[in-house]
């Protein structure tokens, strides 16, 4: 068996002195709010969570907490490995999809003149349910590097593949479809006309605009072709050079991974309402919007960033440094 060095292993230890205290005080007030204490108003749709809260979320906390422990306690792995690894992503995922609304507070916070309402206590407990989801995927990700056979320089188990030589063509297809789920939605917002608008005019919501249509064209397609990589010959000072991996890869990775789980969950609610007979969003605010749109726009942004995603992994082998001992 091939071990990683230590420069290159994270000791799961550490991301579990962190967690376990965030969670046992994330659940204890989650539990403090089911008991009746819970303040009125915590997002849009009045709940602070979308797919567990209250005592659900009280019980998920300490549920990882536990498996924080157990990932701190086996270091060696044995027969719990995979028990310990499939409890670990699961609640890893479950408090992440539960912080959905946060890519609204997010949104929110950067342009405040846009007209979504933004809701600070709830945005905390948003950012600390998505961050103790995070510390538990961080700790099972370095448990899960420090007991599989990996090559000592890279850390990159013997399965791994390597860096890619171009760009595939399945990659294209996905930035391509991501493209196409952008312009669903702008189409659709067309066809119902663009006044039936939530978002408030002014200059924050021509930024928005920008940056949207900026991130359903400009930036799938820098994923996959040259010129996001290599900058252009038009652009003076900078042609011919190497463009940042993080400039590409990071913004494409984190609205994909956005996308996917807000508007993921939203289909699905949306499904649920449906099949038990109820329109998904009745008319609210003074928006009153036909169900058809919702039924093109939601899966186009989950193409989007359903696309985006499979583009960005493309691009992160592709920019990679291949391993000189082991080549992946």
């Amino acid at each position: 068996m091939v071990t990683m060095t230590a420069r290159r292993r994270t000791d799961p230890r550490i991301w579990a002195a962190a967690g376990v205290p965030w969670l046992i005080a994330y659940g204890a007030l989650q539990a403090y709010w089911a008991l009746g204490h819970r303040p009125a108003e915590l997002s849009p749709v009045g709940e602070d969570l979308v797919l567990v809260s209250g005592w659900g979320m009280a019980g998920l906390c300490a549920a990882g907490a536990m498996v924080l422990a157990g990932l701190a306690a086996a270091p060696g792995g044995g027969g719990a490995r995979r028990p310990l690894l499939a409890a670990a992503w699961g609640s890893c995922a479950a408090m992440v999809a539960s912080g959905a609304l946060l890519l609204l507070d997010v949104i929110g916070a950067i342009l405040p003149g846009l007209g979504i309402e933004f809701f600070p206590l709830g945005a905390l407990s948003r950012v600390a349910c998505v961050g103790g989801g995070a510390l538990i995927g961080l700790a099972a990700l370095a448990y899960q590097r420090g007991t599989r056979a990996a090559c000592a320089e890279c850390g990159r188990p013997a399965g791994a593949r390597g860096p890619l030589e171009r760009t595939p063509a399945w990659a294209y297809a996905a930035a391509y479809a991501a493209v196409a789920g952008c312009a669903v939605r702008v189409a659709a917002q067309l066809v119902v006309g663009l006044d039936e608008n939530p978002l408030a005019s002014g200059a924050s919501a021509l930024v928005f605009e920008i940056g949207f249509l900026l991130g359903g064209s400009l930036l799938p397609l820098a994923l996959v072709h040259a010129w996001g990589r290599v900058w252009p010959r038009w652009i003076p000072g900078l042609a011919g050079r190497a463009v940042p991996r993080r400039l590409v890869l990071w913004p494409g990775a984190a609205i994909s991974a956005g996308l996917v789980v807000y508007f993921g969950l939203m289909l699905l609610q949306m499904i649920s309402e449906r099949l038990q007979g109820r329109n998904p969003f009745p008319p609210s605010g003074g928006l009153d919007l036909p169900e058809a749109f919702f039924w093109f726009a939601v899966p186009g942004y989950l193409a989007w960033g359903i696309g985006m995603a499979v583009a960005a992994a493309a691009y992160a082998r592709l920019t990679r440094d291949g391993c000189a001992r082991c080549g992946r």
